[in-house]
């Protein structure tokens, strides 16, 4: 049985595809703000940080996205408060909670009754994604892009010149909470998918890809949301097809479209850039 006929026929294959399909949009749409603001190490942070609050809401059986949430936020909220109040600069700051929160979420997961529990949050598992699991990806995503539509502009001054943002009177500091509360949200969305270990991959890798396409945020926001929905749907079918690692199947083709556009890209391509400019010494001689 091929893939489109097994996407007709079974429930589990349509609920991983439209799950991981999201997934792709809105890794794509917030890792375009992330890579822009140079804050891919927050990322990666945020991604760790959220296992605690997981384990903690498994643990007193209530949805894991409020325990997520909240775990992020906090997360974010003390490497700022660290960065603030000492001589620590930001990435270390970055380094030592993220790992701390890492590591006493392992923790709380070892008193959880499986490892195979750990295993999924950690790596992702699309094809045993609820209708549950399924609907909570649905909402968190379009929470998400309406809070990138209604704060678009916000989002692309603070991103491009955080002096001028706050000239204009915006708040900066705020906005980046904003950003950091998104961001936890997509994680949250991300864990039966990709998994907490790769889902900085999906946020970083197809916004970079995008940004060797374009130089036009708009458009990099919607480059971005394709690559990221091509690499989950393409991901899937290798993991169906070959019974491989849905989250490391995904990731790997998205790492090769990244691959694709370092060498071929129009403007940034690697091939092009050094064939300009042996045509441009040609003139000039």
């Amino acid at each position: 049985m091929n893939f489109i006929e097994a996407i007709a026929e079974y429930e589990f294959l349509q609920k991983a595809l439209l799950t991981s399909a999201m997934v792709g949009i809105i890794c794509g749409v917030i890792g375009c703000f992330i890579i822009l603001r140079g804050m891919a190490l927050m990322g990666d942070a945020i991604s760790h940080a959220v296992l605690p609050g997981v384990a903690v809401s498994y643990m007193l059986g209530i949805p894991f996205f409020v325990g997520a949430v909240i775990s992020g936020v906090a997360t974010a909220l003390c490497i700022g408060f660290i960065s603030q109040n000492s001589r620590i600069k930001q990435d270390i700051s970055i380094g030592i909670m993220f790992t701390a929160a890492f590591a006493f979420g392992i923790i709380l997961i070892t008193f959880m009754k499986s490892s195979t529990d750990l295993y999924h949050i950690l790596f992702g598992n699309v094809l045993a994604v609820r209708a549950s699991d399924m609907w909570t990806t649905l909402f968190i995503g379009l929470i998400v892009l309406l809070a990138v539509f209604l704060f678009y502009k916000e989002l692309l001054v603070s991103s491009f010149d955080r002096t001028m943002a706050q000239a204009y009177g915006l708040p900066v500091k705020w906005i980046h909470y904003f950003l950091m509360t998104l961001l936890t949200m997509v994680t949250v969305a991300s864990l039966q998918t990709v998994g907490i270990v790769l889902v900085v991959a999906m946020l970083i890798t197809p916004a970079a890809t995008a940004y060797l396409m374009t130089d036009r945020l708009w458009v990099m926001l919607y480059v971005s949301a394709l690559l990221g929905v091509t690499a989950s749907v393409v991901g899937l079918y290798i993991s169906f097809t070959y019974n491989l690692a849905s989250g490391a199947a995904i990731v790997l083709v998205s790492t090769i479209l990244f691959l694709l556009a370092f060498f071929f890209s129009p403007k940034q391509g690697i091939i092009w850039r050094t064939r300009r400019a042996k045509q441009k010494l040609l003139v000039n001689k």
